[in-house]
């Protein structure tokens, strides 16, 4: 099955109050194909390209390919 998966960064409070920051992509959208949104999740944060990115503040967005 075929999913669309992007990665955001979540501001940190301190960046919200002080600078008025908003989530930040830094990932995606890609296709990747996998059995299930699990799978395309794990597979795009393991195999894909080096992410500087704080995984306490991660969200990892799934959806099937439409």
């Amino acid at each position: 099955m075929l999913f669309e998966v992007a990665i955001l960064e979540k501001p940190t409070k301190k960046e919200v109050e002080e600078e008025g920051k908003t989530e930040k992509l830094v990932f995606g959208p890609k296709a990747v194909v996998a059995n299930d949104p699990q799978s395309a999740a794990i597979s795009a944060v393991l195999d894909g390209e080096k992410i500087e990115v704080d995984r306490a503040r991660m969200t990892v967005l799934v959806r099937p390919f439409a």
